[in-house]
């Protein structure tokens, strides 16, 4: 069985307990080392990681991304997770589970720079990116070898020390014959991982492991196998396909397939991002149609700097409320056409608030752009509309404002109290 080392990247068969070139242990084992060719990369607690490389006496401190006690955590480091705190946990529980956390409000730009940053590099080992998320993609490294000079699993080796080196923050590898069994293996050795699975030894080790591990399946779904018997995907390996159409439906047999490890989706690059949205939580509950507003305006300015950093732009706008007994409200409308323009999604949108905001005590307020646009389709203006085309050169100085000095360097009035 050959071996990579990931410090010194020599690949040596039979494999040493120890790298033959320079001794180091940080080796990868696998029988189709060379072979393998789907890449799963996900960034290691990326939040809490690029706060930790801007404040590096943080390093050993629990850290939490998020904000207000009432809110939620958005991303949480190692060290805090060692004492049970997860994402999207309330901060309330979060902070009762490890008081010591250090608390650091959100800085999406700055993560949208480290993963532009990221994004950039794993575009110089293969054209086929599919991006997932902002701190997730996924590769296809076929035919690579005679770019790199190199095996893919070579390339991921140096790609992750390079990553850590240049963007500061660390990722976790899965290599694997296709894009299912690479998202699992990415997710096994966490943080600095890099593992290996090959589609022969995928359904023996998918068969003893939680039907939870498998991607898709969420608690729901849970709870009606567990109904069947159903707990282990080996059990649900096992279901033939006329069984598995009656008892889950027309998805059944598809979930089986999965359940083996198998899985025919190809890495697709224009693969078009599904929604784009901004939401907060208050510190306490809110009612009064001003004080909604302040903190809708905040969000409409948010979600036009995604959609501009997505090159996309909103053909409509979507409300979400919670109320104080956790009731959900969304309400949406059509734009008159796409724009980018905070301006003119706050107009859309607090049109839609006013009819929600009759007394009713709010705990969370977001806004979300559907149907997505094109960005170039975004504030044309025309003959007959000589506003619009005013509005994006002003914000467009605002920005550029904004991107030399900071967000605060302009703040619209509509934001303060």
């Amino acid at each position: 069985m050959p071996s990579l080392c990931r410090d010194c990247y020599c690949v040596a068969d039979p494999a040493p307990p120890r790298c033959p070139a320079c001794g180091g242990r940080r080796l990868l084992y696998h029988r189709a080392l060379e072979d393998l060719t789907i890449a799963h990369i996900d960034c290691d607690a990326f939040y809490a990681s690029v706060e930790k490389r801007d404040r590096p006496e943080l390093q050993s401190r629990p850290v939490i991304v998020g904000g207000g006690t009432r809110g939620v955590v958005t991303a949480a480091c190692y060290v805090a997770r060692m004492y049970g705190v997860k994402s999207a946990m309330p901060m309330f529980k979060a902070l009762k589970a490890c008081p010591d956390a250090v608390v650091i409000k959100p800085d999406f730009a700055k993560y949208v720079a480290a993963s532009r940053q990221i994004r950039a590099l794993m575009g110089e080992l293969t054209p086929l990116v599919q991006p997932l998320s902002i701190d997730e993609a996924v590769l296809d490294l076929s035919g690579t070898r005679a770019l790199h000079g190199a095996s893919p699993a070579v390339v991921l080796a140096r790609f992750a020390n390079t990553v850590e080196a240049r963007a500061g923050v660390t990722v976790s590898i899965g290599l694997a014959a296709n894009r299912l069994m690479a998202k699992i293996a990415a997710g096994r050795d966490k943080p600095r991982g890099f593992t290996a699975i090959d589609g022969q030894q995928a359904a023996a080790m998918l068969a003893p492991e939680p039907v939870r591990l498998l991607p898709g399946i969420g608690p729901a779904l849970a709870r009606k196998l567990e109904t069947l018997g159903i707990v282990r995907l080996g059990q649900l390996q096992a279901l033939a396909d006329r069984d598995a159409a009656r008892t889950l439906g027309d998805d059944g047999p598809a979930l089986v397939r999965r359940a083996l490890g198998q899985d025919t989706r190809r890495v697709d690059p224009s693969r078009e991002t599904k929604s784009v949205s901004a939401e907060t939580t208050f510190d306490r509950d809110l009612s009064a149609v001003p004080d909604l507003e302040r903190h809708l305006w905040r969000l409409c300015e948010k979600l036009a700097r995604r959609l501009k950093d997505h090159e996309l732009a909103a053909g409509g706008v979507v409300l979400k409320l919670k109320t104080a007994r956790f009731a959900l409200r969304t309400r949406s409308a059509r734009l008159a056409g796409a724009t980018v323009l905070p301006d003119r999604l706050f107009g859309l949108a607090r049109t839609l608030l006013v009819k929600e905001a009759v007394g009713t005590a709010f705990r969370l307020i977001g806004i979300g752009a559907s149907p997505l646009m094109p960005g170039s389709a975004a504030d044309l203006g025309d003959l007959a509309d000589t506003v619009t085309p005013k509005l994006a050169a002003a914000q467009a100085a605002i920005d550029g404002l904004r991107g030399r000095f900071g967000d605060a360097a302009v703040i619209r009035g509509r934001s303060l109290r």
